[in-house]
């Protein structure tokens, strides 16, 4: 692994975090293959608990990724370098006028190819919420 700046770490996740809520990324399983680690597991707002696999048969169909539809809406996109190769986001999304609250762990290992999410959570944020 290089001598990234925690800076740069964190500009390689929230870039990845980014790709990932693209129409045309979503809707292509190998594009989204190079960004889900292995291991991804996924807790979304609904609750339910996804494994690989199942993410990404089911991402070109989630809400947020339509082409014509809501999409996702990010803002304050944070990050923190936990360990080198290891960054924690959390920012907020909104999809057709819903509001989430999630967190990802991303990791880039020796020889991976990039950056790749580990863990992702979505919480819903009720109306009226600050």
């Amino acid at each position: 692994m290089s001598r990234e700046t925690d800076e740069d770490q964190v500009a390689g996740a929230v870039a990845g975090e980014l790709r990932l809520m693209d129409p045309e990324v979503r809707a292509s399983r190998p594009s989204a293959d190079r960004l889900l680690d292995p291991e991804f597991v996924e807790v979304g707002a609904s609750g339910r608990r996804w494994t690989r696999e199942e993410m990404l048969a089911a991402l070109p169909d989630l809400g947020g990724g339509a082409t014509h539809g809501p999409r996702h809406e990010p803002s304050d996109i944070t990050g923190v370098v936990l360990a080198p190769g290891l960054v924690h986001l959390t920012y907020e999304t909104v999809t057709g006028g819903r509001r989430a609250r999630r967190s990802s762990l991303w990791r880039r290992r020796d020889g991976a190819d990039g950056w790749r999410m580990y863990y992702h959570q979505a919480t819903p944020v009720p109306p009226g919420t600050d």
